[in-house]
């Protein structure tokens, strides 16, 4: 097992493969960066909404969220790819049916699926800041929107950066379940280099190139941890909220 890992010629054929890497992991982090906006519009989105007394607005909230959070996301990328253009075909009586391209169905999957997680947070960090805050901010002849506009988001970006960062952390790793359904990523990449050569070098390679990533994004969300922990009180509304969303 040592030898085959250190054979030097084995890593020399895996890394002639290297130039595909980088064209997989570049398509990894534009589907990770446009599919966290996506995820982020979704869960301000959501988040807000969960914040108002409407039981219809609530309604769309809480199965919005229990959907995407109770089943895999595997099979929400193999909605998009096979169900999605079917339903369209149908829907505007096309003769033929046209596959969402595969950046398309990378950053749905993993926005979409993200964006129920990130709602989650949103919510929990709202809910974390002192009630007198807003009752404060209505004092001051502050509406309702522009007391969450200017007093509480504020506050909650503050609470939530650091699962917000673990979200994100999150989202990059899932896009590897592309090489599943559509591939062009990184580990649809490694998987065609390994196949063809039976060198598991090449999963090693992959590997380091996620860990050059998600590594800073870990040490970050240390960062924000350590940050918080100076300030007593903002430490306990953020543990709330992370043990909220878990």
């Amino acid at each position: 097992m040592l030898e085959s890992l250190l054979d030097p010629w084995r890593w020399e054929r895996s890394f002639q493969d290297f130039p595909d890497y980088l064209a997989g992991f570049g398509m990894t982090l534009k589907v990770t960066v446009v599919g966290w906006l996506i995820a982020m519009a979704i869960g301000i989105l959501l988040g807000l909404i969960s914040t108002k007394e409407n039981k219809v607005l609530k309604a769309i909230y809480q199965i919005y969220v229990q959907f995407f959070q109770n089943t895999p996301v595997t099979i929400q990328f193999f909605f998009f790819y096979v169900g999605v253009p079917v339903i369209i075909k149908q829907i505007l009586h096309m003769s033929k049916t046209y596959r969402l391209s595969k950046f398309v169905i990378g950053i749905f999957g993993v926005g979409l699926y993200h964006g129920a997680y990130i709602a989650e947070v949103i919510r929990s960090g709202i809910q974390a800041v002192p009630t007198g805050q807003k009752e404060a901010a209505f004092s001051q002849g502050y509406t309702e929107n522009q007391a969450m506009l200017y007093i509480i988001l504020p506050q909650t970006l503050k609470m939530i950066l650091p699962p917000l960062t673990s979200q994100t952390l999150a989202l990059l790793k899932n896009t590897s379940t592309l090489a599943m359904v559509v591939g062009l990523d990184l580990m649809y990449y490694a998987d065609k280099s390994v196949g063809y050569t039976g060198y598991f070098q090449g999963y090693l390679i992959a590997a380091a190139m996620y860990f050059a990533v998600c590594f800073p994004l870990a040490m970050l969300v240390k960062v924000f941890e350590r940050n918080a922990a100076r300030n007593p009180g903002e430490k306990k509304r953020r543990k709330k909220t992370v043990m909220e969303v878990a």
